[in-house]
């Protein structure tokens, strides 16, 4: 009953706040609003972050995730720039006497940015926009960056900002501000994505060619996400060409991809589907003997349909399916043992967009996401047989609905309603051997997470901006309930028209969790619920930071500093994993619980951010110094302890050059200290010549060698990436791109891990001076 009067409390008072905005907004001098869309010019893709901005009276908007814009101003002739970097700016003038929809189109433009435009682009720039710690990066700065075997990756483009780092070399696990994997949230198409990564952590599951938008919050989170404590990276994909069929396809060394988009009913219906396989399990075929044969090969699809019934409604429906398979067969005199291994995503949406008014936008969710990762091993010794069957998964059902209401220039409100039934399978595993019992197994959690939210975007004065915000939310399993209150807040304020100041404070709940021993999200990782004894993670953030902008030159510098304090995080405890069976001297079964164990952590430190967006040469330089540190009364003799990817330093460095339109010239260099590792104790090694280890072995490695959880740290890590692409245009929609990089030019011999020989501390290396090439051609 409590929690129904809090829920009920909190929408009451979202609702009373839009009201007063609404009355407020027709006082004293009359005025209409302008409302409508924003497209792009030949596919009527709706472009999201577009600025509308009137110069002569200081006020603009921005269109959300759906195009949508709304904007409030006096009676009267005004000037409207609607600007979006890549994007031509369009100047319109409009006579206000009445409410108006309008709908604008913009071309893609391949030209620099000249002044006027960055002048008229202001809305959009650092130093105006009341968020902080977000990070957003265009699909096409994707594909110019230089990749690992020329597949472009989303995540690998993000850990080259500051505050995102990598996992181990070549992984595609991201850590954000001391977090791990799972507490960062991953939303495609409104939908969780519980395991991001293909070939072990090399690549990403987001096939760049079919991505819209993306953005990553690292902190001062809105109160519309929830449920992770780190981050939040939201990616939306295309609708599709509602013009004419056209398509992208993409042939590198180890996979290739196709898209392909276009109308089912010219203007109101249109599609895009998009498809990508490796191939490295054909192509190691030849090469394999009878006696033994492997095979590995990814595949993900996405799928989707966007109808306009009219402009105030229309229906989008976004599917994933993504698969990675490992086999492995070997044969040798009559014995036969077989290995599949396999784990995947599938996740659909069904979204409805109604504009109920010029200044009232609903967005209405179904939402479906699947994670499921299994085992199977299958021996066969003459007579005798021996089968093993292992899998764990989680299933989400969620439906949400979000509100955009635009009172007033100086109002931007949304609020919302959320709930996900969560449906876990830690374990389940059958056990066939001849002459010997069954033996089956398995676990199952239920619970219901559910939210309600508001926040506004408040410009108090033209100098002073507030973005409040409040998230109320509900975790139900079995008769334990959790109720949590979660309120955030950024403020602006701008000391000069180019140059602000802010501050964010902001709290987070999350009820699943995580269970690895990598850190790095491998698929035997183990998802899990909060229940009566696990309780829900907890982070409050604190960060405080400048933003300047150079607007002649097309620059802006942002300058943050953190501190994040995070409870009840989980660990496994020492020995423990997720294979564990069963107790080896009772044979009791092993429930996931009494393997973890809770405590603490911290993170602390300061981002830096130089950024260049317009002219023939863009990129930015990125630095991060920070801390993170871990506190577990069962692990490291109670005692506080630095994470595993605690880095104190981590430096990044992109530039992107196009001297012509035929030829696009990129590079990056990035360098980090090293990550923690655990090496065994003194006591282990035999011979113990070699103690404690000489610091001058490895170039940079600088802790001593002790007892101590994650005791050592492994050497600093750099490394430069370069590549090159070459286009040619046939006709006004036909583009051909081969694309040439090096993925550590300079053969750096980074540690990937660290092992003991007969006392000596070796090192093991991979992925040194990778050249890869890739053909696209696009229609």
């Amino acid at each position: 009953m409590k929690t129904k009067q809090v829920l009920l409390a909190f929408w009451v008072l979202a609702i009373s706040i839009t009201n007063v905005f609404g009355q407020s907004s027709n006082q004293k001098t009359k005025k209409h609003t302008i409302s409508g869309y924003v497209k792009e010019v030949g596919s009527q893709e709706y472009l999201p972050m577009v600025s509308i901005y009137v110069p002569a009276s200081k006020v603009g908007t921005t269109t959300n995730d759906y195009g949508f814009f709304s904007l409030t101003i006096p009676e009267g002739t005004h000037e409207l720039i609607v600007s979006f970097i890549g994007y031509g700016t369009i100047r319109k003038t409009v006579e206000l006497t009445d409410d108006v929809e309008l709908s604008f189109e913009m071309e893609l433009s391949a030209e620099s940015l000249d002044e006027v435009i960055i002048e008229a682009d202001r809305g959009v720039n650092e130093s105006q926009v009341t968020q902080m710690s977000v990070v957003t990066i265009k699909p096409s700065e994707i594909e110019d960056i230089p990749a690992i075997l020329g597949e472009k990756d989303v995540i690998k483009a993000l850990q080259l900002m500051p505050g995102i780092q990598r996992g181990n070399e070549g992984s595609a696990g991201f850590f954000v501000r001391g977090g791990t994997p799972d507490q960062n949230l991953i939303i495609l198409d409104e939908a969780p994505v519980y395991n991001s990564n293909h070939l072990f952590g090399i690549f990403s599951v987001f096939n760049g060619d079919a991505i819209k938008s993306i953005e990553t919050y690292k902190g001062g989170f809105p109160a519309r996400f929830g449920g992770r404590l780190s981050s939040v990276l939201k990616i939306d994909t295309k609708n599709g060409n509602k013009e004419r069929l056209s398509g992208k396809v993409n042939v590198g060394l180890i996979s290739s991809s196709l898209v392909l988009e276009g109308p089912i009913k010219k203007g109101k219906t249109s599609f895009i589907f998009s498809g990508r396989r490796t191939y490295a399990d054909l192509l190691s075929k030849p090469f394999q003997s009878s006696d033994f044969k492997a095979g590995y090969f990814f595949t993900d699809l996405n799928f989707k349909i966007h109808h306009v019934f009219n402009e105030k409604n229309k229906l989008y429906w976004s599917n994933y399916f993504g698969q990675d398979r490992f086999t492995g067969d070997e044969r040798d005199d009559g014995e036969r043992f077989k290995t599949r291994l396999f784990w995947g995503n599938i996740t659909s949406t069904l979204r409805w967009n109604r504009q109920f008014s010029d200044k009232f936008f609903s967005n209405t969710s179904l939402i479906f996401s699947n994670y499921n990762f299994g085992l199977k091993y299958d021996e066969k010794l003459n007579d005798s047989r021996f089968l093993f069957k292992l899998s764990s998964g989680i299933n989400d059902y969620g439906i949400k609905a979000d509100f955009d209401y635009y009172p007033n220039p100086n109002h931007s409100i949304r609020f919302g309603v959320a709930s996900t039934y969560h449906s876990f399978i830690p374990k389940q595993s059958k056990i066939r051997e001849t002459g010997e019992d069954n033996n089956d197994v398995k676990q199952k959690i239920e619970s219901l997470e559910s939210a309600i939210y508001a926040e506004d975007n408040w410009k108090i004065t033209e100098n002073l901006s507030l973005s409040p915000g409040a998230r109320v939310t509900h975790f139900q399993f079995k008769s334990k309930s959790y109720l949590n209150f979660e309120p955030r807040a950024t403020i602006a304020w701008n000391i000069k028209p180019d140059l602000a100041l802010k501050a964010s404070y902001s709290k987070m709940n999350q009820y699943i969790h995580l269970l690895s021993n990598s850190g790095i999200g491998l698929p035997t990782d183990l998802w899990v619920s909060s229940t009566d004894n696990l309780k829900p993670q907890v982070s409050q953030q604190y960060a405080l930071g400048l933003a300047k902008d150079f607007l002649d030159e097309g620059y802006a510098i942002t300058l943050e500093g953190y501190y994040k304090k995070m409870d009840d995080v989980i660990s496994y405890k020492e020995g423990a994993s997720f294979l564990l069976l069963e107790d080896l001297e009772t044979g009791r079964e092993i429930d996931w619980e009494e393997n973890i164990t809770t405590g603490e952590g911290w993170a602390y430190g300061a981002e830096l951010l130089l950024r260049k967006k317009t002219g023939k040469l863009t990129g930015w330089l990125g630095y991060t110094l920070s801390w993170s540190e871990r506190q577990f009364d069962e692990l490291n003799q109670g005692r506080k302890f630095f994470a595993r990817y605690d880095r104190r330093h981590d430096l990044s460095l992109v530039g992107i050059y196009k001297p012509h339109e035929r030829i696009t010239l990129s590079g990056s260099w990035v360098f980090s200290s090293g990550n923690n590792f655990n090496l065994p104790d003194r006591e282990a090694i035999s011979n113990t010549a070699n103690f404690p280890i000489p610091i001058s072995l490895f170039n940079g490695g600088t802790t001593p060698f002790s007892t101590e959880r994650n005791n050592f740290r492994g050497e600093s890590y750099h490394r430069l990436d370069l590549g090159v692409q070459f286009h040619k245009r046939f006709a006004k929609h036909r583009e051909r791109t081969w694309g040439f990089s090096v993925y550590n030019i300079y053969g750096r011999r980074n540690p990937f891990y660290y092992y003991f020989d007969d006392a000596e501390l070796k090192k093991v290396s991979i992925l040194q001076f990778i050249p890869s090439i890739n053909y696209t051609y696009k229609f």
